[in-house]
C-alpha cells in the first residue's frame, strides 16, 4: 500500500509590480529572484504563475476589485514552523528583501487544497 504523501503548508500570493515599474521591468525582477528561492531552507516548492488572460462569466458579477495583478506565486512548505523558521533564516530575509525590491502590493492567502480531478 502507498503511503499518502504529507500535507503541506500551501500559501498562494496575488502580485502587483511597484508603482511606475514597467511589467517587463517586474517580470525581469521576477526572475532574478528565482535562483535566490532555491537556497531558502524548506521552501518544497515555488510555481509562479504568469497571467495570460483574465476571462469573466456573465452569470457571476464581480463584486470587488482587486486591481492589477501582475502575478500569482504558489510556495509549499512542510508545517506553519517551517515557513517561519524559513522566513526568518537569512536566506528567507534575503529573499524577502529581495522580493520588496520589485513587489509592490501582495495578497496571500494560506489555503488547503482538496483534488477532486487529479
Amino acid at each position: 500500500m502507498t503511503q499518502p504523501s504529507p500535507k503541506l503548508v500551501k500559501r498562494i500570493s496575488l502580485l502587483t509590480r511597484k508603482e511606475g515599474m514597467s511589467k517587463e521591468e517586474f517580470l525581469k525582477h521576477w526572475n532574478d529572484h528565482l535562483p535566490i528561492s532555491h537556497a531558502v531552507p524548506g521552501l518544497r516548492r515555488y510555481t509562479l504563475c504568469h497571467i495570460v488572460s483574465e476571462p469573466q462569466r456573465k452569470d457571476v458579477p464581480v463584486v470587488w476589485e482587486l486591481g492589477q495583478v501582475d502575478g500569482i506565486a504558489e510556495t509549499w512548505f512542510d508545517s506553519q514552523e517551517a515557513t517561519e523558521k524559513a522566513f526568518s533564516s537569512p536566506e528567507g530575509l534575503a529573499w524577502l528583501a529581495h522580493g520588496s525590491s520589485f513587489i509592490g502590493r501582495q495578497k496571500t492567502f494560506v489555503v488547503e487544497e482538496e483534488f477532486v480531478i487529479a
